[in-house]
């Protein structure tokens, strides 16, 4: 982040990373499969583009990230042209398209900083169905609705009761959100939090 809270110096290193992780994974097409270029695409494009990304991954710049995922490093994989859709491809290799790595990572951030969260029962006593999800603060300002703690406590509450009850493990958790968040399920996903352009495969 830069002097004016952009996240514009981020973006275009990860850009150059990534462009470079791209280049990589183009000479390995020559002589791996999509799925074991894998081996490769996780250490070199994966790893530096999660980085920090529940901060940065509801930004508008996350769009620019977004296209060079599916637009180079997915379709160099599976050796398809722009006009094929990357929906069967992220299914095909299973790997998660930004929007979903940057959901996965806060429900992983909320439960692993859960001391800093409270539910709505600690906070009055009424006796309502949404008692046990966390407690939103009230927020006017479009940036605080946008950071980390606030996007992560609306997306914690719109899970499954049985995969919430489980955020006391956090391997557990994991485990939970793993099997019921299929690729095509993180696709599917309405999420109000989500940037729309970003939701589109």
């Amino acid at each position: 982040m830069d002097n004016t809270l952009s996240w514009n110096n981020h973006i275009d290193t990860l850009m150059k990373k990534l462009s470079m992780a791209c280049y990589i994974i183009r000479n390995a097409k020559m002589y791996m499969s999509a799925l074991s270029l894998k081996v490769i695409y996780y250490p070199f494009f994966h790893s530096a583009m999660i980085y920090g990304i529940i901060f940065w991954g509801k930004s508008s710049h996350s769009s620019i990230i977004f296209r060079i995922q599916k637009k180079k490093a997915i379709r160099i994989m599976e050796g398809c042209g722009n006009r094929v859709s990357c929906r069967n491809l992220f299914k095909k290799i299973q790997v998660l398209p930004l929007t979903s790595q940057y959901m996965l990572s806060l429900l992983i951030f909320v439960v692993q900083k859960k001391k800093f969260f409270s539910t709505n029962n600690e906070n009055h006593n009424i006796d309502t169905k949404q008692r046990n999800n966390l407690h939103l603060p009230q927020a006017n300002l479009t940036i605080y609705q946008k950071r980390a703690y606030y996007s992560g406590i609306k997306i914690f509450n719109h899970l499954p009761l049985e995969i919430k009850d489980a955020a006391g493990n956090q391997k557990k958790f994991k485990n939970a959100l793993k099997k019921f968040y299929t690729l095509i399920h993180f696709i599917q996903w309405k999420s109000t939090l989500v940037n729309r352009e970003l939701c589109t495969v």
